[in-house]
């Protein structure tokens, strides 16, 4: 009776969750042969912001290249001023130099309509721009300022990312839209109201957009607030009604922790429904910590949705009564430390490794069982056990480790299975 039960269960095939499949338009951000796009077809992108002072185009040159390096693939600058536009082409220069073709985007703000005006070779050298349509000027001057900068993008052929803010709304749509609601017989409650003015605001520019001249498809729209179910809220109505690509970050998401919970739980569940073609996640960094931290933020968390793969994997376990040192938690530290540092090369070196699962155990409850379903993995000595650490590849046991050098011996082994696995075919 219970085989017969259990039969009839695997009958039934267990749904594997999977996002949703939203068709948007495809950006193309690109420079040289660097073509990244947006939207379509393609992946979920990854991007960051520098936080230098883009006057010094060296430092931020290298904080780009570091940005870059961590995974980021388009990355934004501030351009507020004179110099900053001007210093722009420089920057450029100097990553061309490094061999760092990474899409540059020029973030904009009340200014932008003179700057890029005024500085053709910053609109050149950008390959994207960012434009706040509650910053892009008042009354008379808002849409022949946004105007400008639309024109100019369309004479390049650069994509635009329609940026609203709930912390910079454009007020007269706000206003225009509470003035309607206090007449309905059931008004809406204010949030619902802003909602709809971030919402008509990011629609509404990107029409005017098209109307003046810019290919649709160089459109990306985005609506950041600072609230986890107020993302989720406006971004499932945007979604629904434009075919855009979308841009997805909460912003001012904080420091730490609580940044990186609160923007990993909403830009989960919208990723989920297939809703975002591009994510930020913008912390605030910690004292001493690098910038990069939030390109490794969200690269971890297409990953662990499996929407795109990065980096190999590091399985390892939180430690318990049964494991007696840091020993594994060392190791585990080295190895993740050590298989991120050398992606950089290894993405050019030998395609495919950023799949590789590797397993760092404390002790034989799950040692054994989770190094095997790694491609390589070892299982350390917990409390009681013997002084001998197995090492499993490809799902066998390979050899055992002892002594004082395991970690050392290990990470030989994980660079040794690499070039073996990995490495090109003659």
């Amino acid at each position: 009776m219970q085989d017969s039960q259990s039969s009839q269960q695997l009958s039934q095939a267990i749904a594997i969750a999977s996002p949703l499949q939203r068709k948007s338009r495809q950006a193309r951000v690109a420079w040289r042969n660097n073509v990244v796009t947006v939207g379509g077809d393609a992946p979920v992108r990854v991007q960051s912001m520098t936080n230098t002072d883009t006057v010094d185009a060296v430092e931020t040159a290298i904080q780009v290249r570091q940005l870059a390096q961590a995974g980021s693939e388009m990355v934004r600058i501030t351009v507020n001023t004179p110099e900053a536009a001007a210093a722009v082409p420089y920057i450029r220069e100097q990553l061309d130099r490094m061999g760092e073709y990474v899409p540059l985007v020029g973030d904009f703000h009340y200014n932008g309509h003179r700057l890029l005006t005024d500085y053709p070779d910053c609109a050149q050298a950008l390959s994207k721009y960012r434009i706040n349509p509650g910053n892009v000027g008042k009354g008379d001057k808002k849409d022949k300022q946004f105007g400008q900068m639309i024109e100019i993008a369309a004479k390049y052929d650069k994509a635009v990312r329609i940026g609203v803010n709930w912390g910079s709304l454009d007020q007269e749509i706000m206003a225009e839209l509470m003035d309607q609601n206090s007449k309905l017989a059931q008004p809406w409650e204010t949030r619902q109201v802003m909602y709809e003015a971030l919402i008509t605001s990011a629609i509404s520019s990107a029409e005017l957009a098209r109307n003046i001249g810019l290919n649709p498809d160089n459109i990306i729209l985005s609506c950041k607030v600072s609230g986890v179910q107020d993302l989720i809220s406006v971004y499932r109505e945007l979604a629904r009604r434009c075919d855009y690509a979308l841009h997805l970050g909460l912003t001012e998401a904080g420091m730490g922790t609580k940044g990186t919970v609160a923007s990993t739980a909403a830009l989960s569940v919208l990723l989920q429904e297939g809703i975002g073609d591009t994510i930020r996640v913008s912390l605030t960094p910690q004292p001493g910590e690098a910038r990069t931290q939030e390109v490794v933020v969200a690269s971890e968390i297409l990953q662990a949705l499996g929407l795109r793969v990065f980096v190999p994997s590091v399985t390892a376990c939180p430690g318990c009564g049964r494991t007696t040192s840091t020993t594994f938690q060392e190791l585990a530290k080295r190895i993740d430390d050590f298989l991120r540092g050398e992606m950089p090369v290894w993405r050019t070196q030998f395609p495919g490794v950023e799949a590789m699962k590797v397993a760092v155990m404390g002790c034989i409850v799950n040692g054994p069982g989770e190094s095997k379903h790694a491609d390589i993995g070892i299982s350390l000595p917990g409390n009681g056990e013997a002084p001998a650490a197995p090492v499993f590849i490809d799902g066998e046991k390979a050899l055992t480790l002892r002594g004082e050098h395991i970690a050392e011996e290990f990470q030989t082994l994980v660079l040794e299975y690499v070039q073996r696995r990995y490495g090109q075919k003659a």
